[in-house]
């Protein structure tokens, strides 16, 4: 049965396809906002901080897996679907939210995990009681391989067999991540649509759309193949990503569910894909999803022979060919998010850029901070694909700088530095190489105040605040129309009014120097120009005297302090150098003009 639309946000205003326009806010709820004094972040927390989001001016908002869960991947393991964890509230906060969210204009959008469960789920309690059990197929069990092992070679994200052997019945269970996490076998018509039923339920509550997790891995290779021995991490992932029948299965999943309910956004994440995929899932006509999260930006940096490290010969230029490829070969025909800074990855601020990167700048690690975080902001909320923006990216939060191992809380975290230092390492590298890619330093909590703990919480965090940042607190900011936080709210603000940012061409113009972007948007005879620089250095490099000019008769819509603070116009970014004209930015300066069309 449809729902009815009256409470839904779209009826009010908007189209369905806000979230080409809009701006979405990742909110990861075990480090929002703590209400009730236990160090976990919760709905109450939230309930509290709906007019800040508001504020910003976000179009909708994505909460974290909210679910029952034995929380051994912090939600991502569900035990119930139909339940709210204990720590995260009661059902009637989550209608509630979604009521207040929805009365300023804002969707939420639920993460939903259903390529696998918790292994404390009642399906798979049942499934693994025996083999003839009516829930044994909702799960994927086989018997051992020819040696007795595991039926093939694949390797979990967690670096261990993808195989799970089973005493009860002495079959192997197979879950691509942790043991704990089976993964659901969607070849089960049954399955699908206890799921599908499951989905509905939430709809029919309000909640406006799903970011589908791992969801270009629900169909397997029925054969099971090994993988060759050198495959990459993780090994058999060929044979489990885009796999034969995953077309069919997010057509039917959108047909019982989603499809039933205009309006409601469907994202998924959807690592290792090709342009032609991400169109095939994402183009409208085919309705199955309405986007996928443009995962490259942000590997920005990662050395993939040693997932604990950084690449110390990284670049922008990859973020150069990342926008430029997505944009040829996805924009237009299909649809994606991107994102710079989310829970599973390091934030790039303390990592890539800002603090720590300006040495002998002559500017202090705030300033660096701050004007990373604009030139972060710019960037992203001018490219092609909506933007998506993870908590605390909005005040510059500075990736968290953990000053002893005991302060890491992801398992697979604490893992590595023990297998390093066994391994002879000395603890020191070993803590740096955790700082620079744990997952962790991303979910260090929000700092509302400069108060203890941040104003996160009364209590004890579940996770330590980063060490340093109090700078990077919503009240100050708030208070400050030269923050951060009014940075990103004017950027949002620009993209609601103006087809540019949404709908644009993008010609990105060659430099010399690799770390200075220079781009152009234009929709509707509308023209922007986009500068950033995203090195801890002023840089200059030649340009063109015509954009030069455009740039001065045109207007600044946005720039990043300290550059064009007080200014009008361009000026500042060009100089007239021997008859030349130079582009001259500062340390991660950033601007945005609107360039005068033909005639003015």
């Amino acid at each position: 049965m449809e729902r009815e639309h009256d409470t839904r946000v779209g009826q009010q205003s908007g189209s369905a396809d806000y979230w080409k326009e809009g701006v979405l806010y990742q909110l990861y709820p075990p480090s929002f906002k703590d209400s009730d004094g236990d160090g976990w972040g919760d709905i109450g927390g939230m309930l509290e901080k709906v007019d800040y989001l508001a504020e910003l001016g976000v179009s909708a908002v994505w909460i974290g897996p909210v679910c029952d869960s034995p929380m051994e991947d912090n939600g991502y393991d569900i035990r119930d679907y139909y339940k709210i964890h204990d720590a995260y509230g009661t059902m009637e906060q989550m209608e509630e939210l979604i009521a207040k969210l929805h009365e300023r204009d804002i969707r939420l959008i639920m993460d939903m995990v259903i390529n696998h469960t918790s292994d404390e789920h009642p399906w798979f309690e049942a499934s693994r009681s025996s083999k003839d059990n009516p829930y044994r197929d909702y799960y994927i069990w086989k018997p051992p391989g020819e040696d007795g092992g595991p039926p093939n070679n694949w390797r979990s994200f967690s670096e261990e067999s993808a195989w799970e052997f089973d005493e009860a019945t002495g079959e192997y269970y197979l879950h691509i991540f942790d043991k704990k996490q089976p993964d659901l076998n969607w070849q089960n018509e049954a399955m699908r649509r206890d799921l599908y039923k499951m989905i509905t339920f939430w709809l029919d509550k309000g909640v406006d759309g799903f970011r589908l997790d791992a969801i270009n891995m629900i169909s397997k290779d029925p054969s099971f193949p090994n993988a060759p021995e050198e495959a990459r991490h993780p090994r058999g992932q060929q044979f489990y990503k885009n796999g034969p029948g995953i077309h069919e299965l997010l057509r039917e999943l959108n047909e019982e569910t989603f499809g039933r309910y205009p309006g409601t956004l469907t994202l998924g994440e959807a690592p290792t894909v090709t342009m032609d995929e991400v169109v095939r899932y994402t183009a409208p006509e085919r309705r199955e999803m309405d986007m996928v999260l443009q995962m490259e930006l942000i590997r920005l940096g990662k050395d993939f022979g040693d997932p604990w490290k950084t690449d110390p010969d990284w670049s922008p230029v990859t973020l150069k060919e990342s926008v430029v490829r997505w944009y040829k070969e996805v924009f237009g025909r299909g649809a994606y998010a991107t994102y710079l800074n989310t829970h599973d990855h390091p934030r790039m601020i303390g990592t890539l850029f800002g603090r720590g990167a300006g040495r002998g700048s002559g500017q202090t690690d705030t300033d660096l901070n701050e004007a990373a975080a604009k030139a972060i902001g710019t960037f992203l909320h001018t490219l092609p694909g909506t933007p998506l923006v993870y908590q605390g990216e909005e005040l510059g939060m500075p990736n968290a700088d953990y000053r002893s191992p005991g302060d890491y809380r992801d398992k697979a975290t604490a893992a590595a530095y023990k297998r390093l230092t066994a391994q002879g390492m000395e603890p020191e590298q070993a803590l740096a190489g955790l700082h620079a890619r744990s997952r962790d330093g991303a979910r260090s909590p929000i700092r509302w105040t400069n108060e203890a703990q941040g104003g996160f919480t009364t209590g004890t965090p579940w996770i330590p605040l980063a060490p340093e940042g109090n700078e990077a607190n919503a009240e100050d900011q708030r208070s400050d129309r030269n923050s951060v936080f009014h940075h990103y709210r004017r950027l949002i603000e620009l993209r609601k009014q103006s087809p540019v940012p949404a709908h644009g061409d993008l010609t990105m113009l060659p430099l010399e120097d690799e770390w200075m972007f220079f781009y152009i948007r234009e929709a509707q005879g509308e023209r922007w120009m986009i500068l950033v620089n995203f090195s801890h250095e002023a840089r200059e490099c030649s340009v063109n005297g015509e954009w030069a000019r455009l740039a001065e008769t045109g207007e600044l819509l946005l720039g990043s302090a300290p550059a064009h603070a007080g200014t009008s116009g361009a000026g500042a970014p060009f100089r007239l150098v021997q008859g030349e004209y130079k582009l001259h930015l500062l340390p991660y300066q950033s601007a945005v003009y609107r360039l005068a069309s033909a005639g003015e």
